[in-house]
């Protein structure tokens, strides 16, 4: 996909945020210098169905996790698509009080995507900084990172480096966190 031909938008009126689309997304990463790949596919609303769509596309397949927690508090937690998480012991690791997932409701006002279309690319959306994104570090640590441009009938390719880039760019520090040990207990 073509990154270059995207149009500029409009800024928003103070105190509301339009979501970006995939073109302004592109547009932000090519103003960042931040090379991608992105290829369509089916739309995947499940990690199952994701991994059907982009099996042959290199690199670690991401799910995202939008919790919230006791307090109130969001929490955008990435982890390699296969990873299995226990959130009765997520909390511990991160800091959190007692998590559950988001809404879709707050998943709209607060990351600006639907459900199925989680990634960190949201962040873009989030200028407040009003949810917390933890990385599982295992996963920051390889070569090429996927993840769906804020739709899921897409997927984009992107370094480890390039995408802490980014997030830092939108006002967020991400936290690294090592998740391979928050798996279910039997």
């Amino acid at each position: 996909m073509d990154h270059k031909n995207v149009s500029l938008i409009a800024a928003a009126p103070a105190g509301s945020v339009t979501p970006a689309t995939p073109n302004d997304l592109f547009r932000r990463l090519e103003q960042l210098g931040i090379s991608t790949t992105t290829v369509s596919h089916l739309p995947a609303f499940t990690a199952e169905e994701l991994a059907s769509h982009v099996h042959s596309l290199p690199g670690v397949h991401v799910k995202n996790l939008f919790l919230c927690d006791a307090k109130k508090k969001m929490w955008l937690v990435v982890t390699p698509l296969d990873r299995r998480i226990d959130l009765k012991r997520l909390p511990d690791d991160i800091g959190a009080a007692r998590l559950s997932f988001g809404s879709a409701d707050r998943l709209k006002r607060t990351l600006g995507v639907e459900p199925g279309s989680v990634t960190p690319f949201a962040a873009i959306n989030d200028p407040h900084q009003t949810v917390q994104l933890i990385l599982d570090a295992w996963m920051m640590e390889q070569p090429i990172l996927t993840a769906h441009p804020l739709v899921n009938n897409m997927t984009t390719t992107i370094t480890p480096a390039d995408l802490l880039r980014f997030l830092e760019a939108c006002g967020h520090r991400p936290r690294k966190v090592d998740l391979a040990g928050v798996i279910p207990t039997s």
